[in-house]
């Protein structure tokens, strides 16, 4: 087979009966002569994928969400979403295997959808506006890092236009094998970082703008708890856990899918331990009053600036796995089988350095518009978690199981019921998340909590 044409699918039966366009030993075999192959991932490397998506510094908003939600809620929170998002991930891996043409979650939405381009397109839309939130996330985490490190020693825009750069090299292989190795870093970085940092809230002698008043640790939800609050809280816990809408882009590059419940069972069990412990100890010394998110502020000068510090690489790195993750949709969208996509030629490498460049442009221009860290968080998780995290794998499972299967048994007639539950958690977690998400941002600005739109004023923790 010659390098400069990719063959044309075959469609194939599959063992199922279900149609797909190709196996996934058929698409092993079209790579094999290709200088850039896709499905090189093992199941380790795999894990460190999602470990390195899920250890993140998100987890240190889990501290504050307890303090909203109260201990026990909190812990009781963190445990059902880590249950949901590991039900739902299992259905949408099996969902893969019987449909192993597809390669990210576009294809799923365009399956789930009865095969409307339509549907593929606006969840293409939704997928590249995720990432470039996240990555705008990243930007504004890389610019708080970098003056609180440097005490505010130049303008937050250029700090985070100098994350935005370095993110954006970062970003440039073309496979996720290739990223597999920094994402294992990255996550033992970020781990070692939560460490400290529960470590320092323990061991300092008070928390960062102590008043002589005794850190307050409830129960039950916090003083003041409204609302708002409340779904904000529940938000930012949901946007660490949920991140499903990147598994169809991993497991299409595994050499061996039926690996894969390995990779999510070690991941699901490490974010059960490191979220809940995070969140309830540092709750525990830092209290209600006290609280930050990310937490790293509730720490005196010298240990937030040391933890703060072992989070560089997952800042660099995890923003730098999603513009390639878009990157790849985009640019596979664009050749879908030319010889640019699996070869290294000046075309390719201009066009997909391009495509990454771009997102990182948009990724800076949402940085300086939303420059908070909790609100983000939490219109983030608004806006595409009730979809990515709920309603698609729900709908997944309703493809798997057709109206004659759906109701046999009372396992299966229970499975089917919380489904549809999830379906409708889902669109309720979108409508009630978007509402409180910008009443929260709105509230933020009129406490001046947060500075305006394309600012120098410091956003150091």
């Amino acid at each position: 087979m010659s390098a400069e044409d990719v063959k044309a699918p075959r469609e194939k039966l599959a063992e199922d009966g279900s149609s797909s366009v190709y196996s996934i030993s058929d698409q092993l075999a079209l790579e094999i002569d290709h200088p850039i192959r896709y499905r090189t991932c093992s199941w380790q490397k795999t894990t460190a994928l999602l470990m390195s998506e899920y250890i993140c510094l998100a987890i240190l908003s889990f501290p504050w969400s307890f303090s909203v939600l109260g201990m026990v809620p909190g812990v009781i929170v963190t445990v059902l979403v880590a249950a949901s998002v590991q039900y739902t991930s299992y259905t949408l891996w099996k969902f893969c295997m019987k449909h192993p043409e597809v390669r990210n979650v576009c294809d799923i939405g365009r399956i789930i959808f009865g095969g409307s381009d339509l549907a593929y397109n606006l969840t293409g839309i939704m997928f590249v506006l995720n990432n470039t939130f996240i990555q705008g996330l990243h930007c504004i985490v890389g610019a708080k890092l970098l003056n609180t490190l440097t005490n505010s020693s130049m303008c937050t825009i250029a700090f985070s236009a100098i994350t935005a750069i370095i993110c954006f090299v970062i970003s440039l292989p073309r496979t996720l094998n290739q990223l597999g190795g920094l994402g294992a870093f990255s996550a033992v970085t970020m781990g070692i970082a939560v460490l400290l940092a529960v470590i320092f809230a323990g061991i300092q002698s008070h928390p960062a703008g102590f008043t002589g008043v005794a850190p307050l640790v409830t129960i039950g939800p916090g003083p003041g708890t409204d609302f708002v609050l409340g779904m904000s809280a529940f938000l930012n816990i949901s946007y660490t856990f949920i991140g499903q809408i990147m598994l169809p882009s991993f497991i299409a590059e595994m050499k061996n899918p039926r690996d894969f419940p390995k990779a999510l069972a070690a991941v699901t069990i490490c974010e059960i331990v490191v979220f809940t412990l995070c969140g309830a100890i540092m709750y525990h010394f830092v209290g209600f009053q006290y609280m930050t998110a990310p937490a790293f502020g509730s720490l005196q000068p010298i240990y937030k600036k040391i933890s703060f510090s072992f989070a560089i690489p997952t800042i660099i790195y995890l923003g730098s796995l999603y513009s390639s993750v878009t990157a790849r949709f985009v640019f596979l969208h664009i050749y879908p089988k030319s010889h640019h996509a699996y070869s290294n030629t000046v075309q390719g490498w201009l066009a997909w350095s391009g495509i990454i460049a771009v997102t990182w442009v948009f990724a800076f221009i949402i940085a300086e518009i939303i420059p908070f860290f909790s609100d983000m968080l939490s219109l983030m998780s608004s806006l595409f978690d009730g979809w990515f995290g709920f309603i698609y794998w729900a709908m997944a499972y309703l493809i798997l199981y057709p109206v004659s299967e759906r109701w046999n048994g009372k396992r299966r007639t229970a499975e089917t019921l919380l489904n549809y539950f999830l379906i409708a958690f889902g669109a309720y977690m979108t409508i009630a998340g978007t509402y409180v998400s910008i009443q929260s941002i709105i509230n933020s600005y009129k406490a001046s909590q947060v500075g305006s739109v394309f600012t120098c004023v410091s956003n150091a923790l």
